[in-house]
């Protein structure tokens, strides 16, 4: 997909537009060959620099090409993908393309909350053609969006533990597994995010502006924060699973004791019958009452068996 915003700076309003035009923003969302080659050959850029973030395994960096005075910024932003039992939160590449003083094009495999934003006009003080600025304000938007989904997979985390008390289902187990996994991705994207940041902070990859420059320290504060939040759901996420495994452990433990118990008392009487069932000469065996004698002890061994297994606590 490939669309082209232009602020007008007469009006200060942001439209979407057909042609390429100097200012404009380009958002390319998962393109096509075409689509690619279409955006090289008419702002003269290498095809490199948008390939290399529709790589999914593209870590965040910036990249300088300094013959053309291109910048290529690549940053890892948070989505949620749909599975059929859970949601499984990972991340992606975002790269971001100041081309000259020309253009500003955005590159993903997927669509994003953060693109999406600024293609609905949700961020304030949208200006295409201050390109320093846009940097900023996704970089920003993006930290927020981490703590948003920080807190989204807590909750998710303190759901999963109330079913876990009242039931331990694989089902939960492994959406824990998922939010643990997906805790991971986020706290190496952030430090690596914050690596970007930081050297954009240094103001020798592009012009740092009085008005633009708070915009950037908020997003490393932002992000700081949310490395921090990801460590301690982290930890708190591996205690609670090694909690609830020991939990399982036991439980299993229990019910073996209990069945192994439960064996040890059924075969009382089963050792007594067999006992009287040879083919040999026997006690009571010519009693009218014999077998009621012979089911009266079986009932007392097993009643003083069972006595004896609950004093041992083996029953309960």
């Amino acid at each position: 997909m490939l669309k082209i915003y232009n602020t007008d700076i007469d009006t200060n309003k942001t439209e979407e537009i057909k042609e390429f035009k100097k200012g404009s923003w380009i958002n390319l969302v998962n393109p096509s060959e075409s689509e690619i080659k279409k955006v090289c050959e008419n702002i003269n850029i290498q095809e490199d620099f948008i390939r290399d973030a529709l790589d999914y395994e593209e870590k965040a960096r910036i990249d300088q090409e300094e013959d053309d005075n291109t910048i290529l910024f690549v940053v890892d932003v948070p989505i949620i993908e749909k599975n059929e039992e859970n949601d499984i939160y990972t991340t992606m590449p975002l790269g971001m393309i100041v081309v000259r003083d020309d253009f500003f094009i955005t590159v993903s495999l997927k669509k994003n909350k953060i693109i999406e934003d600024f293609e609905k006009r949700k961020v304030k003080n949208l200006q295409t053609y201050k390109k320093t600025r846009f940097i900023f304000q996704i970089l920003y938007l993006n930290s927020s969006y981490f703590l948003h989904y920080l807190k989204l997979i807590n909750k998710e985390t303190e759901i999963a533990e109330y079913i876990l008390k009242n039931s331990m289902k694989n089902k939960e187990l492994l959406k824990l597994l998922s939010l643990e996994k997906g805790l991971v991705y986020f706290a190496t994207s952030l430090k690596s995010n914050e690596l970007v940041m930081e050297k954009t902070m240094r103001g020798k990859i592009v012009k740092l502006y009085e008005d633009d420059e708070d915009i950037l320290e908020d997003a490393i504060t932002e992000n700081r924060q949310a490395i921090e939040m990801a460590q301690i759901y982290t930890n708190i996420l591996n205690g609670t699973m090694d909690a609830y495994a020991s939990i399982i452990s036991n439980n299993l433990n229990g019910v073996m004791k209990f069945l192994t118990s439960i064996t040890i008392v059924l075969a009382v009487p089963t050792m007594i019958s067999s006992f009287w069932g040879m083919n040999v000469g026997l006690p009571f065996q010519n009693s009218p009452l014999g077998f009621v004698i012979m089911i009266s002890i079986s009932i007392i061994l097993t009643l003083l068996v069972t006595w004896w297994l609950k004093r041992k606590d083996m029953l309960s």
